[in-house]
């Protein structure tokens, strides 16, 4: 089928969607001062590829659709697969991606791979998400669940041996339970993991596991015994078809939403979600430039429609700010930050860009201090 300038071609998981628009001009205050670097007939490549994580497709896709909306753009292509973001950051570190999603901070193997082949990058957050705990709409037996019934439920030594749901809770029906959940490729399965069982790799692998969320949906709402867990924006956009279980942590009982994130109840499943960006590419390709641009300038909006977590609107400065000073590398150090706050995450993340002598920004640009 042929596809017209500025169409929208989606395909399943491991497919791409490719766009068509007119290049627009991005902000001067967050492209290069190298004006020559602007100006250079040979700063374009032929498509823009994306990759990564499942969880952050929905924000992006919504960027690049407002990206080339009304016919703008149509010069630019834009390749977005969703991979899992162990996946691909295995692209973005080989150097075959400039540009990947991420549903957890980069790790230190993955670090090593980056550094092997001279692949300097900047790390921006973008959203915060609530992995959120989802039966289906029948069961009436489960309304919460506490971390250690997860736990229980989901550790490495549970393959094979916690197989019904009165394992889990005993006030709970002896019938048999269907797991779904994210596939190791996926930065949702090494943080669930870390922030349940202690480690990252700690999971039994007995339960239908996939990256694309999309799929997990499905098996939760084809299945009155099944759970599974997954990003907060694809239960929020399914809500007719599942039910999410309110979470007992370390600060109470909470359900997952937006509030519950934004107010640090939803503890330890809150999470921040980033994009990482090739410096070297960044630098060189206009197009890459000015889409991530205008997606970070967006990133508000584009989280808010899309039914995340947004940041604070005026953080959204600040990672402009590390996007134009290209204040490089990770501020996590290879580890995850399960545990911290909204606020502990993001001073971590956004305070090289407050310190004095990192490229000052023009007079004018527009900053605001972490709330």
């Amino acid at each position: 089928m042929a596809t017209n300038p500025g169409s929208i071609r989606l395909f399943s998981r491991g497919s791409r969607l490719l766009l068509t628009g007119l290049l627009m001009a991005a902000p001067a205050a967050l492209l290069p001062s190298d004006s020559r670097a602007q100006s250079r007939p040979d700063t374009r490549v032929d498509v823009v590829k994306i990759g990564g994580s499942s969880t952050v497709f929905p924000i992006v896709e919504q960027s690049i659709r407002s990206f080339q909306q009304g016919g703008r753009n149509s010069d630019v292509r834009i390749e977005l697969k969703e991979t899992g973001t162990s996946a691909g950051f295995r692209q973005f570190c080989s150097g075959a991606i400039p540009l990947a999603n991420a549903s957890r901070p980069i790790n230190s193997k993955e670090l090593q791979a980056c550094k092997a082949r001279d692949i300097t990058f900047i790390e921006l957050p973008i959203a915060f998400d609530a992995i959120t705990v989802a039966v289906h709409p029948s069961n009436t037996w489960a309304k919460q669940i506490t971390t250690a019934e997860l736990r229980r439920l989901w550790n490495r030594q549970a393959q094979g041996r916690v197989m019904r749901w009165s394992q889990v809770n005993k006030s709970w029906p002896d019938k048999p339970i269907k797991l779904c959940g994210p596939g190791e490729d996926s930065g949702t399965f090494d943080y669930f993991n870390q922030a349940i069982n202690g480690s990252p790799d700690n999971s039994r692998q007995d339960y239908t596991a996939s990256e694309d969320d999309n799929v997990l949906v499905r098996c939760v709402a084809n299945n009155p015994n099944a759970l599974g867990y997954f990003g907060y924006a694809y239960y929020a956009a399914n809500r007719n078809k599942l039910k999410a279980l309110s979470v007992a942590g370390p600060r109470g009982t909470a359900a997952p939403s937006v509030n519950n994130v934004q107010q640090e109840k939803y503890v330890p499943l809150s999470r921040p979600l980033f994009l990482y960006v090739n410096d070297k590419e960044l630098r060189k390709d206009d197009d890459l430039r000015r889409f991530l641009t205008f997606t970070v300038q967006n990133g508000l909006k584009f989280v808010e429609q899309v039914r995340f977590v947004p940041l604070p609107g005026d953080t959204y400065r600040l990672v402009e700010a590390k996007l134009y000073r290209h204040v490089l590398g990770t501020a996590f150090g290879g580890n995850l930050p399960v545990g911290q706050s909204i606020n502990q995450t993001l001073r971590l993340s956004l305070d090289s860009v407050r310190r004095p002598g990192i490229r000052n920004i023009p007079a004018g640009t527009p900053q605001a201090p972490l709330r």
